[in-house]
């Protein structure tokens, strides 16, 4: 049972930070002028991502363990959705991340960083969606 709960506080964890992401770095990072959008979001964005894979790998992991020791199908559901932020991060978030990355500022920068943000929020829903699955193998 503890890892069950230990699955869903990891994946709680994960979609708090996404979500903190999402909401408010987003908005007062576009609130900067565009360089410093730009030089805010570059070290946020390298310390963000491992934070939020380290939660994600965490939370499966427990899931895992909780799927093999009741083998209850729902814990091996909502770790693969955690999971699936990974995939989503390399397919979907990456190729945005490496342009701003390489970009000078300017005009583009900061719509490619709001393009950035709304992807950020695919993650939140990720987050969300695994924890409802993990309070729903928890019922």
């Amino acid at each position: 049972m503890f890892s069950g709960q230990l699955a869903l506080a990891f994946a709680s964890i994960f979609f708090g930070c996404a979500l903190y992401m999402t909401i408010v770095e987003q908005s007062a990072r576009l609130a900067l002028d565009d360089q410093a959008l730009l030089k805010e979001w570059k070290p946020s964005d390298h310390r963000g991502f491992p934070l939020l894979a380290t939660l994600a790998l965490i939370a499966a992991i427990f899931a895992l363990v909780a799927y093999f020791t009741r083998n209850d199908f729902r814990w091996m559901v909502g770790a693969l959705v955690i999971m699936a932020t990974w995939p989503y991060w390399f397919v979907v978030m990456a190729p945005v991340t490496a342009r701003l990355l390489a970009m000078t500022p300017g005009l583009e920068t900061r719509q490619l960083v709001r393009v950035w943000g709304l992807l950020e929020a695919g993650l939140c829903v990720l987050g969300a969606a695994s924890v409802v699955i993990f309070l729903w193998a928890l019922s």
